[in-house]
């Protein structure tokens, strides 16, 4: 049996790193913080495997991929704000309305829809959308506003929060790629 090279461990783990970033990536359907994990998942990898070894990840990178990190949560915070403020929403409906989305993604992800890989990413965004539009809706009339001016809040709440994931899952293909990048040239 020949010997591992340090060449061949070092893929094995970058391989690793990649499969890691794209399971982090994919909580971020669950409103989970997942670009944020792959951001730890590199600085951890570049400590282990500094530049000047077979491979690695730069510092350098890291810090791109945390601002990266920051862009997704200003994406998402702009986009999910700007729905529910647009339309004279309150605080305690947009509280609401984030609490609705983190519930509403877990039971999605849980119920699913029967479509094989992508029913369950369906359901958790569609699940975020709708606990966002009951959050707001409840938080709304809760404060005593009209079923019509709850309506009008709750849908622009719904649209924010999709647009919102939508742009956050897009930062967080982009980090994965530049990790992968990084770790593999």
């Amino acid at each position: 049996m020949s010997e591992l090279t340090p060449q061949i461990i070092y893929y094995c783990w970058a391989a690793l790193l990649i499969l890691a970033c794209c399971a982090a990536w994919c909580l971020t359907l669950l409103t989970l913080p997942g670009n944020w994990l792959m951001v730890g998942l590199a600085a951890l990898f570049a400590w282990f495997y500094h530049t000047d070894d077979p491979g690695g990840i730069s510092w350098w990178v890291v810090g791109v991929v945390a601002a990266l990190a920051a862009l997704g949560e200003f994406v998402e915070f702009v986009a999910g704000a700007a729905g529910a403020a647009k339309e004279g929403g309150s605080r305690r409906g947009m509280v609401l309305s984030i609490v609705g989305a983190v519930a509403g993604s877990l039971i999605g992800a849980i119920v699913g829809i029967p479509i094989p890989l992508v029913g369950p990413v369906i359901a958790a965004v569609g699940g975020a959308a709708a606990g966002a539009f009951c959050g707001a809706y409840v938080g709304e009339s809760w404060k005593g506003k009209t079923h019509s001016e709850s309506m009008t809040v709750s849908q622009a709440a719904l649209v924010g929060r999709v647009l919102g994931t939508v742009g956050k899952l897009i930062v967080g293909a982009v980090m994965v790629v530049v990790i992968a990048a990084d770790a593999l040239l």
